[in-house]
């Protein structure tokens, strides 16, 4: 579908692509262009997993926080955390506050639990020097790329979550669930089906949760991978990181790890296999300044490459 004194196109990567529409030479504001054409853009968004706006003009985190509220009017704020993040007002966030030596492998936002946002929208308030592009990938093709067997193991048994809480290593529980509360930690747990423990030999607070492996999309009843079993796992860590965690707190201890649903082992193997399948629909591309990255979040992935310089980007979820 074509839009009037849009330029659309597509940054591409062998069959890998994503779908830019460029006001350049417009006198666009995107939350009213937005608004206009609302459903043609959300036809794009189903059939291309998520779309870049850019030269619409977005310089600064009050103007991307009008974009972010006429997109996703339901913005939701970011609790059950499993990653750094500085709220800065509203509901508009910095991303993953990781150094910037760190890459950030490809996921879907909170598919470690049972409940994410349906969208996420990134916005390039500052351009590093060199790096630091927010990779895509296609949650479509890496369920359909995956081992029918591996496949099959984890939607037959799906993935339990462990995270032990303790100060100085990982995120504290205060942070995570954004409360100084224990009852409020217990009241959302409870809501959540996360089983907690209090004070064990192992950590201040532990959590458990089984979370879904794989989802079918509401709208496209497509089915997607959907997981952060690979995120989560020790094996994610480099092997300097692994031994230091695991001499110094055991399994059992470990700050955050993953099995399958039963309580068995994943086999590094086969999470390195969904590793190489997510590397390889990686779709890279340069930020520029301004830019607007609206992704369904059910049927994209998104990352972090590492960067130079000073970078700034800003996200908002719901």
């Amino acid at each position: 579908m074509d839009f009037l004194n849009i330029n659309k196109y597509f940054l591409e990567d062998g069959d890998k692509k994503l779908l830019v529409l460029d006001a350049e030479n417009a006198s666009v504001k995107l939350p009213d262009w937005y608004s206009i054409n609302q459903e043609a853009i959300e036809k794009e968004i189903l059939i291309y997993g998520g779309i870049l706006f850019r030269n619409f003009n977005i310089y600064s985190v009050s103007e991307f926080n009008k974009v972010a509220q006429s997109i996703i009017p339901d913005l939701s704020d970011y609790v059950y955390r499993s990653t750094p993040r500085t709220k800065l007002g509203a509901k508009i966030y910095t991303a993953t506050e990781y150094p910037a030596s760190q890459t950030i492998p490809l996921h879907n936002e909170n598919a470690y639990s049972r409940l994410w946002p349906c969208k996420i929208l990134f916005c390039s308030i500052l351009v590093a020097d060199e790096g630091g592009e927010t990779p895509v990938a296609d949650s479509r093709k890496v369920y359909n790329l995956i081992d029918p067997k591996i496949r099959e193991k984890f939607e037959e048994k799906e993935v339990l979550y462990v995270r032990n809480y303790r100060n100085g290593v990982d995120l504290p529980w205060q942070e995570v669930f954004q409360t100084e509360s224990r009852e409020e930690v217990e009241r959302y747990c409870t809501k959540q089906n996360i089983s907690f423990e209090w004070d064990s030999d192992t950590a201040e607070l532990t959590t458990r949760q089984v979370a879904q492996s794989t989802l079918t999309h509401p709208l496209t009843k497509e089915k997607v991978w959907f997981n952060q079993a690979h995120l989560f796992h020790i094996s994610a860590l480099e092997k300097a990181a692994q031994e230091s965690l695991l001499k110094e707190f055991g399994e059992k201890g470990l700050p955050r790890n993953s099995f399958y649903g039963d309580g068995t082992r994943i086999e590094e193997q086969e999470l390195n296999h969904i590793r190489e399948v997510y590397d390889s629909q990686k779709l890279k591309f340069r930020w520029e300044k301004g830019d607007v990255l609206l992704l369904d979040n059910v049927l994209m992935t998104h990352g972090r490459k590492p960067y130079k310089g000073e970078r700034k980007v800003v996200v908002a979820m719901g």
